[in-house]
C-alpha cells in the first residue's frame, strides 16, 4: 500500500507546522513518507492512495466493495502549506475511485481516467482477481472543510471465505487535512529555499 502517491508523479501539497526556514527541499515521490514524517506533515487538501491486490492461492478473489471509514474530523491546524512541485504536466489520469472527506457519509466513487486522449473507464466492483492477475485500486479523498482521520474497507470473497481487508496507514489511520487560506509556499531552486 502507498499512501503517499502524487499525482502525475509530482504534484502534491503538505502541510507542515514549522516555518519555511527549517523545511528542507522537496523529494522526489519515492522518499516523501520519510520527508513528510520528519516533518511531522500532512496531506492538503488531498490525499491518493494505492493498493495492489491479488489472491495467494489458485482461486480466485472478487472483491466486492469499498467503504469509507471516517474516524475523527477536527478544524484544520493553521500550519503553511508545502506544494512539492511548481506544476507537472501528464498526459495520463489514472481511472480511480474519488472519496469527498467532506461528506456526511463519504463514499467512494468511479472516475474514469485519461491517457493521452483515450478515456479509461471507471473502475467498478465487483472484481475478479487471482495470484496471476493483480488488481491496483487507486483513491483520491479531498476535503476543503477538515483534518480527517480516516480509512478503507475493501469487501472481499473467494471459494473459502469472505471478510474485510482495512486499508490504512499501518494500523493507524490515513490523515487529510483542508488547506484554504494558509500560507502557500514552492521550492525556489535559484535561490535555494522556500518562497511564497
Amino acid at each position: 500500500m502507498r499512501s503517499h502517491v502524487w499525482a502525475a508523479g509530482c504534484d502534491h501539497a503538505y502541510l507542515a507546522e514549522r516555518g519555511p526556514a527549517s523545511v528542507p527541499p522537496p523529494p522526489v515521490e519515492a522518499d516523501a513518507p520519510a520527508w513528510a514524517a520528519a516533518q511531522r506533515a500532512v496531506h492538503a487538501g488531498n490525499q491518493i492512495v494505492e493498493v495492489t491486490l491479488h489472491g495467494t492461492g489458485s482461486g480466485a478473489v472478487v472483491l466486492e466493495g469499498l467503504e469509507v471509514r471516517v474516524a475523527a474530523r477536527r478544524t484544520p491546524p493553521a500550519w503553511n502549506v508545502y506544494e512539492m512541485s511548481q506544476g507537472c504536466g501528464g498526459g495520463i489520469t489514472p481511472a480511480l475511485f474519488a472519496v469527498n472527506l467532506d461528506a456526511p457519509r463519504p463514499l467512494a466513487r468511479p472516475v474514469a481516467g485519461n491517457d493521452f486522449g483515450n478515456r479509461v473507464p471507471a473502475p467498478s466492483f465487483p472484481m475478479r482477481v487471482s495470484a496471476a492477475e493483480p488488481v491496483v485500486l487507486r483513491v483520491a479523498a479531498t476535503t476543503t472543510g477538515c483534518d480527517c482521520d480516516w480509512s478503507l474497507d475493501l469487501r472481499w470473497s473467494s471459494p473459502t471465505g469472505s471478510g474485510t481487508l482495512r486499508i490504512d496507514d499501518g494500523g493507524r489511520p490515513l490523515r487529510t487535512s483542508a488547506a484554504a487560506g494558509r500560507p502557500v509556499y514552492g521550492y525556489a531552486l535559484e535561490l535555494g529555499r522556500w518562497s511564497r
